[in-house]
């Protein structure tokens, strides 16, 4: 009853909820995005949802568009600037994700969505991440968030849809609510945590003809 039909209500309702009593927020954070990080205010991209259905993720932009002398994007760590970390560190970029939760494209608590390139290198296990929606937060990031390697995020995601439960789900929350005061297990190089996926991957395909080891 819960996963099936309740979750999605309550979904529906505290996201709605929350965007109107965070809508004056919302508007300052998007004033000073614009003023300090340039446009566009929100950085949207496609992430695979419930099913592996393709959807547009928005955020917060954090990172200026700062380029080399050849036109070439500067590392993350460059274009990071000290508000975009402020916004990284309280979570606050992630508030225009409350918008994919009313759409339905997300949840509050699931699997966090990953890239569309890394579809491909899930084991059959893994994949279970997408038979619910993907969430703003969920048990891999009050585990560890993104200094888990990558075998462990993903178990740890298998681990919630197989559990998945109200109990389960106020547990996230309530670890969410926790690491978000306290600011802790935020990683600033986006590049280290998520850019390293398919490469890992592809090279213990090659290595092993298994995408995980024993």
């Amino acid at each position: 009853m819960y996963k099936k039909w309740m979750k999605r209500f309550l979904d529906i309702l505290l996201s709605l909820c929350i965007l109107l009593v965070l809508s004056p927020v919302l508007l300052v954070l998007a004033l000073l995005v614009r003023m300090k990080l340039g446009s566009p205010v929100i950085f949207s991209q496609k992430r695979p949802g419930y099913g592996e259905k393709i959807f547009t993720l928005y955020k917060f932009r954090t990172m200026t568009d700062a380029r080399d002398n050849e036109g070439n994007l500067l590392p993350d760590s460059e274009r990071l600037t000290p508000f975009g970390k402020f916004l990284r560190a309280t979570s606050l970029d992630e508030l225009p994700e409350f918008f994919n939760i009313l759409k339905g494209d997300m949840s509050f608590i699931g699997p966090r969505p990953l890239l569309v390139s890394y579809l491909p290198y899930y084991t059959k296990e893994e994949s279970l991440r997408h038979t619910v929606r993907p969430g703003l937060t969920g048990l891999a990031q009050v585990s560890g968030r993104n200094f888990l390697d990558w075998d462990r995020r993903l178990k740890k995601d298998v681990e919630y849809v197989k559990g998945l439960s109200f109990a389960m789900d106020c547990k996230v929350l309530f670890l969410t609510v926790k690491a978000v005061f306290s600011r802790s297990g935020v990683a600033e190089d986006t590049g280290r945590t998520e850019g390293n996926f398919a490469r890992i991957r592809q090279e213990r395909l090659e290595r092993t003809g298994k995408l995980k080891e024993d």
